[in-house]
């Protein structure tokens, strides 16, 4: 079993970690049998948010009983003092421990630091004064946030979407965090459903010793599929390094990483999806994206007035609008058979 090191934490994991996002999406008994089947098969660390709906309350009443033999990190989105208390409060509450391994900032659009009149940075240090967390992290799609955390020297941990599409900037980001002893947390590993072939994205993963990759999981069976890499880590191929090229030619550039921080639409469009369509389509059963509740959800597309806003807040600098009107027009194309699916 491959171990990481997370920086100046100390902590150990597998190079397995378990992203509990997808939890949310199913039933509280199912959602259990995945935690403990997970910890029974030697993961030990797993990463929630306060945002995620019922995902710490799920982990809580499934792991609690082990919590000593666990890592647990979580996430504030709060922008306030107060609300990063109540955060901080609820996640103890729902997770049923008494302490936060890692608690990190959320996606926060700048860089929180001791006497920039906010108070964020010093409400952590007293919470990690007082016990209730052990670290401090924090998560971004913002290379330039990324960056000045990991150069502050104020953080202990770095969350920050990693795959086998990363360009040249972001494995620098992996270098700088190893040069400062910063923990690396590789979110988004299969890019949000793009890639569809976990033995490479682990292989490629495996070459950065310092990343540790929080797999979301949903099903068992692909639960099962990481965890047999604990005992059978996938090595680097020929044929991993002509499928990762190929992706990357495909996928590398401007397409959306479904992040969902465009969210919500003002006219009820769903983008994180829609403005992936064309690859979604292509790059998993096709039958389930031309339902009629997928047609019903792409053409909604047609509503969009241009507002803007998915575009302010993209952290990639999209032109979510015209990926919205791209993606619809190959869309139709599909439907109307000018193109076909292999």
């Amino acid at each position: 079993m491959t171990v990481v090191k997370l920086g100046k934490t100390g902590i150990f994991s597998a190079k397995n970690a378990f992203g509990a996002l997808p939890i949310q999406r199913v039933s509280t008994e199912y959602a259990g049998k995945l935690l403990k089947k997970a910890y029974a098969n030697g993961i030990t660390f797993f990463d929630t948010a306060r945002a995620y709906s019922d995902s710490e309350e799920k982990i809580g009443l499934a792991l609690s009983d082990v919590r000593k033999n666990i890592t647990i990190a979580t996430k504030t989105g709060a922008e306030t003092v107060e609300g990063f208390w109540r955060d901080l409060e609820t996640s103890l509450k729902n997770l049923k421990t008494d302490y936060i391994d890692i608690y990190q900032f959320h996606n926060i659009s700048f860089c929180p630091k001791p006497g920039d009149g906010t108070g964020l940075y010093e409400a952590m240090l007293e919470a990690k004064a007082s016990g209730k967390i052990r670290h401090i992290g924090i998560t971004n799609h913002r290379l330039a946030v990324a960056e000045e955390a990991v150069k502050s020297g104020l953080y202990e941990t770095l969350q920050f979407p990693f795959c086998y599409l990363a360009g040249e900037k972001d494995i620098s980001l992996v270098r700088l965090c190893r040069e400062n002893d910063v923990g690396f947390i590789a979110m988004k590993g299969l890019s949000g459903g793009l890639i569809n072939n976990s033995a490479a994205a682990y292989a490629w993963m495996a070459e950065f010793d310092n990343v540790l990759p929080i797999w979301g999981i949903q099903r068992e069976s692909e639960l099962d599929e990481f965890l047999s890499y604990n005992d059978n880590p996938p090595s680097m191929t020929g044929a991993m390094k002509d499928l990762i090229e190929r992706d990357r030619r495909e996928l590398a550039g401007s397409f959306c990483r479904a992040c969902g921080y465009c969210m919500p639409c003002p006219q009820g469009i769903v983008i994180n999806n829609c403005a992936r369509m064309s690859q979604l389509i292509r790059r998993s059963p096709s039958a389930q994206w031309l339902s009629e509740r997928s047609r019903e959800m792409m053409f909604q597309i047609e509503k969009c007035v241009g507002c803007g806003r998915c575009k302010s807040k993209c952290p990639y600098g999209l032109d979510t609008p015209a990926l919205l009107k791209q993606n619809l027009e190959d869309y139709k194309k599909i439907l109307s058979g000018e193109i076909h699916l292999d």
